[in-house]
Parts: C-alpha cells; sequence; structure tokens
C-alpha cells in the first residue's frame, strides 16, 4: 500500500503505522480489530495528519466506520470500496471471486460492496490465510508457495462458472500476484486493492481542490516534503526485513522507531 500511494503521490511525506506486535488482525473478532485499529489511527492523527488510509483489508472491512466516527472530519480513506469499485468495471461476465483473510471473508464486505455496484454479480469469496505467513516470510516464488496457492485456487476458480475477475482482498497478497496470476489462468484479471486505493485517493484529491491528501502523514519534516517515517509497535528488524520486500526497496531497522498504543 504505502509503495502505491509513494507512487501515485511523489511530493507528499507519508507516516505508516504497523501494528507487528498484534499481528496478524484476520483472525481476531471484530470487536478486537475496531479496537485496534482506533488505537492506531489515534496515534497517527495525534502526531498531525491531514488524512488516513487503512492499509488492511480486514481492518478496513471492520473498522471504517468506528475511524470515520472517532476522527470525523478528517478524511479516511478504506481499500474495500475502490477495490470493489475496480472489480466490477473490469468483469464483462459479472462473475467476481476475492480472496482474503477470515476476518473480511466472514464480514461479507467485499460480497456487499461488489452487490451494490452490480447487483446481479455472482461473487464467490474464500480465505486464504497462508498467503498472509508466506508474505511475511518472504516465500512468494517457488514450490512450497505455488502448491499453497494452487491448493487455494483450483478447487473453485475453474469450476463452471468460471469468474474472469480474482480480487486481492487483503495488501499481503500482491507480492505473490504472479503465482496467483499462474495459478487462476490466462482468462481472469487481477485486481489489486492497494493500487485501486491508492487512484481512489488521487483522484479523491483533485476533486476536492486540494494540493495532495498527506496519508497518515506527519508534519512536513525538515528535508523537505518527500520522505516517509516508519512506525511499528514491536520488532524492528523483522518489520524492516518484510516491510523491503513489500517496499522494493531496502528498509534499515534503525529508521523503524517503535511506539507503544
Amino acid at each position: 500500500m504505502l509503495a502505491a500511494l509513494e507512487r501515485r503521490l511523489p511530493g507528499e511525506r507519508f507516516l505508516y503505522l504497523g501494528d507487528t506486535a498484534r499481528l496478524p488482525y484476520g483472525t481476531k473478532s471484530a470487536g478486537t480489530i475496531r479496537r485496534y485499529a482506533v488505537q492506531a489511527a489515534g496515534l497517527l492523527v495525534a502526531r498531525g495528519v491531514k488524512a488516513l488510509v487503512i492499509a488492511c483489508n480486514t481492518a478496513s472491512s471492520v473498522a471504517l466506520g468506528a475511524l470515520r466516527d472517532a476522527y470525523d472530519p478528517l478524511p479516511v480513506f478504506g481499500v474495500v470500496e475502490p477495490g470493489a469499485d475496480a472489480a466490477c468495471r473490469i468483469s464483462t461476465n459479472g462473475r467476481i471471486s476475492c480472496i482474503a483473510t477470515e476476518s473480511t471473508v466472514r464480514g461479507g464486505a467485499y460480497q456487499r460492496a461488489i452487490l451494490a455496484r452490480r447487483p446481479t454479480a455472482r461473487v464467490i469469496a474464500r480465505p486464504c490465510p497462508l498467503l498472509v505467513s508466506l508474505a511475511e516470510e518472504g516465500w512468494v516464488d517457488g514450490a512450497v508457495p505455488e502448491s499453497v496457492v494452487r491448493a487455494y485456487l483450483e478447487s473453485w476458480i475453474h469450476h463452471e462458472p468460471a469468474p474472469d475477475v480474482l480480487l486481492l482482498g487483503c495488501t499481503h497478497f500482491p507480492v505473490l500476484s504472479g503465482l496467483l496470476a499462474r495459478a487462476a489462468g490466462p482468462g481472469v484479471s487481477l485486481v489489486d486493492s492497494a493500487e485501486t486505493t491508492a487512484d481512489a485517493v488521487a483522484a479523491a484529491t483533485c476533486s476536492a481542490g486540494r494540493e495532495t491528501v498527506v496519508v497518515a502523514a506527519a508534519n512536513p519534516s525538515p528535508r523537505g516534503r518527500c520522505g516517509r517515517g516508519l512506525l511499528a509497535t514491536d520488532d524492528q528488524v523483522r518489520f524492516a526485513r518484510v516491510g523491503r520486500l513489500f517496499l522494493g526497496a531496502p528498509i534499515r531497522s534503525d529508521e523503524v522507531e517503535i511506539v507503544d498504543l
């Protein structure tokens, strides 16, 4: 998510918080997810943010309303609706598949968002929790992750009626997009909720007549407006190792500030 936002809003400084002490969110109850999300957002708000993006599909699907209520009138963007918009726009046959965490699938946020936009759509949502672990470990290619991806997809994605869109309903999943595309087959388009959300944030910025929306951003640093701040709730070394895979660039552990929620 952060990489997508930086590409779309290159002139801004971003403040990214990873709640590494309490991950994963995807297996927790709705009440716990809302409480954690409001606490995390509160820390960012206290640092002078101008807007928030919930860079987690599980938190977006469960806690978006709670965050908007808690921090109104601060702009708060989730990832579910932009992903649903793109899936409905791209699909030609109206058969859309979504893979996500257990909590996201169980809560039905993507199913509701897609059907609200395209009532005749056929939506199949499946939890794929092991993909989160693979992404966190950096196992994004090779025999082991390929076998896991195929085990998740092949039992249903090629059955009739076959979907023509696979919505990646977790911000961890795009790093496995190569494996997912091969398993889904050439007739299935992948939708990345991180990229669609970055597009939606940029579009909202233009329509509002603002220069840019600074997403989860602190006040500009002495180095100027560009750059990023990285926060974590535990384990700087692991955060730097995993973050390198998602950002596509090295992160030093001493760049990561440990915070307490």
